[in-house]
């Protein structure tokens, strides 16, 4: 039988953090709901406030394939492809699955007049959950919101989606590459996110989302630069001496999330440049500073780890109030100075449930799972 004190490491997937690491990616999730906040009073990605807070998912890309090639790398010759599936699954689907659930509660209080939730029938919605829950992409006939998106009840599984497949490649194919050959594969794949950026036809990457071709174009290529580029940057790492990286880095995804649209509707090539130039260059930077810097300041350390610990619940169990806030605004014809206590309380009220749902929910099915699906030895 399997012991009680179970390794952290042995659930959580990795080795030791990157305290700092954890702290940006904490930042960065908060960004994204900052993001969704204002897509309540936006007419397009023109004109919409905290305007570049999309190329988080790009950060998060990049920052995973780090943290996969430092925890991973070393590891075959010992472990199974199937036994890293599992730990991935183990760490990243129980909070798919709640996000779908409460997705799926609050959808009938959803309701206005850009999408009618009550003509969605009651049987679909479970319908709806079980394809969001396994990430089964929702086709146009069965999508119950009416907007496009993969997955309705909670849109930001699509970059799971994405993630999951980044995943299957690494373990059969791209772990195996020479470093050399990842450093063309990169290359290759940042060529080809650029020049869907500068003449793609939105002039941003603010894609993936959608099972349109240009979508999944899009997304395609976010992931294959980001993800290995996040391995190469792994395997080539020499840890340089840095300090203040966390407040600085920290106040570079504010800035760069919150920079209004460059370009206009005019010259959509001009906001290309600047995600290609984010993306491709400033994101790898900074997750290089941010695993150099080594913090001993046991407050900082602290807020990275509740940053970090937060980061993904924040990220998968925000958006469904994020389409609650959307349909009270429109509702009410709210300014978002009107609305303001409203958006306060919705990223509080995130921040809250999603450590709520760390603490009672994702860790503890993720031990359990462990204990389940996992070769675990008796910590002594």
């Amino acid at each position: 039988m399997l012991g009680n004190n179970i390794s952290a490491a042995a659930f959580s997937d990795t080795k030791p953090h990157y305290n700092l690491l954890d702290g940006l990616r904490g930042v960065a999730a908060l960004t994204v709901v900052c993001f969704h906040l204002f897509e309540a009073y936006a007419t397009s990605h023109i004109d919409q406030r905290i305007n570049h807070g999309y190329l988080a998912v790009d950060f998060f890309f990049i920052m995973s394939g780090f943290v996969i090639g430092y925890a991973y790398d070393d590891r075959w010759q010992t472990m199974t492809i199937k036994e890293f599936i599992k730990r991935r699954f183990i760490r990243l689907h129980p909070m798919v699955v709640m996000g779908a659930i409460i997705g799926a509660i609050m959808f009938y209080f959803q309701g206005c007049a850009a999408w009618d939730v009550s003509k969605v029938s009651v049987l679909m919605l479970p319908v709806a959950t079980l394809l969001n829950a396994f990430l089964i992409p929702a086709t146009t006939n069965i999508e119950i919101r009416g907007v496009g998106e993969m997955f309705p009840l909670n849109g930001p599984s699509w970059s799971l989606f994405f993630e999951y497949i980044g995943t299957i490649l690494y373990a059969l194919f791209i772990r195996k590459l020479s470093t050399s050959a990842l450093f063309i594969l990169v290359l290759v794949a940042a060529a080809g996110l650029a020049t869907f950026a500068i003449w793609g036809p939105y002039g941003d990457i603010c894609v993936g989302f959608s099972l349109t071709g240009e979508n999944i174009i899009g997304g395609t290529l976010r992931m294959l630069f980001s993800f290995p580029a996040g391995l190469l940057l792994s395997r080539v790492f020499k840890p340089a001496q840095v300090k203040g990286i966390f407040w600085i880095g920290s106040l570079s995804i504010i800035i760069l999330s919150a920079i209004p649209r460059i370009g206009g509707s005019e010259n959509l090539w001009m906001n290309g440049i600047y995600d290609a130039i984010c993306v491709v260059i400033i994101f790898p930077g900074l997750v290089y500073l941010g695993a150099s810097e080594k913090i001993t300041n046991k407050l900082t350390i602290r807020l990275c780890k509740f940053l970090g610990d937060i980061s993904y619940p924040l990220y998968m169990v925000h958006y469904p109030f994020i389409y609650l806030y959307y349909a009270w605004v429109k509702n009410k014809n709210l300014s978002f100075e009107q609305s303001l206590p409203g958006a306060i309380a919705l990223v509080i009220g995130s921040v809250l449930l999603a450590y709520g749902c760390l603490k009672l929910y994702d860790e503890p099915v993720r031990k359990f799972l462990t204990n389940r699906l996992l070769r675990v030895k008796k910590i002594e």
